[in-house]
């Protein structure tokens, strides 16, 4: 599973990254602890426009579906199973059309030890930004008065997959890591076959788990209220 990460480059500095068209308003600063109903940048393509314009729009972690009745649902839904969204109501329309890549600098994830969990902070061994699949959803709130302007939330969640390798030993679960490769076909609003995109997704992730480096990190980042450099420092491990 994902259920905190970092993103401690500048929007500015991630979209020309990325190679992003349009930069959205109110995009979050760096941040070092970013957990679930927080925002978040999401790189997408907007068919809206031809050709469709690649954008990085600012999205709260936790898919609200337009069917929703409030945005609570999204708190229950900031991670979500590769292998099941095709046949989940929830996720299957994002996954025609909304998907998305969700930048990080790294991910932390929690080692279940015989001394206790060890938070462990995941990331690209080069510094390069790791790119995560996710699919988004807009939702209409409708405690918005008549005549006002409608207000809008826009939404993601974050797709997982078995552990391979190293990732393996720390959590059975991992993110869907995006590889230059099929970054393209994923975020392409026309493509067609979709479940093959998935499935090259997921067949192409363990080349970019493998690339990964991990550490130890405090145990700080277990409170979402902290938040800065020192919570991706290296530490050292539990003691007995």
């Amino acid at each position: 599973m994902c259920g905190r990460f970092a993103v401690t480059r500048p929007p500015s500095e991630l979209a020309a990254l990325l190679g992003v068209d349009t930069v959205g308003e109110d995009l979050p600063e760096p941040s070092y602890n970013i957990a679930p109903t927080d925002r978040a940048g999401i790189v997408l393509d907007s068919a809206r426009t031809d050709p469709p314009t690649r954008r990085l729009e600012t999205a709260r972690w936790g898919l609200v579906p337009s069917w929703a009745k409030d945005v609570s649902i999204g708190s229950r839904a900031f991670n979500a199973r590769s292998e099941e969204v095709e046949g989940k109501p929830m996720f299957r329309g994002a996954l025609e059309k909304r998907r998305a890549i969700v930048p990080a600098s790294g991910y932390y994830e929690w080692k279940v030890t015989e001394e206790g969990k060890q938070p462990r902070f995941i990331h690209p061994a080069d510094g390069s930004p790791l790119l995560m699949a996710g699919l988004y959803e807009w939702w209409k709130n409708p405690a918005v008065a008549d005549g006002e302007p409608a207000r809008w939330v826009l939404s993601f969640t974050i797709l997982t997959r078995d552990s391979i390798g190293d990732l393996g030993s720390i959590h059975d679960r991992m993110p869907l890591f995006v590889d230059a490769d099929h970054a393209e076909a994923w975020l392409d609003t026309d493509t067609g076959n979709v479940g093959d995109v998935l499935d090259a997704l997921i067949d192409a992730a363990p080349s970019v788990a493998a690339t990964l480096e991990n550490y130890v990190v405090g145990r700080a980042v277990g409170n979402v209220r902290n938040d800065g450099p020192e919570l991706i420092e290296p530490a050292e491990p539990i003691a007995g």
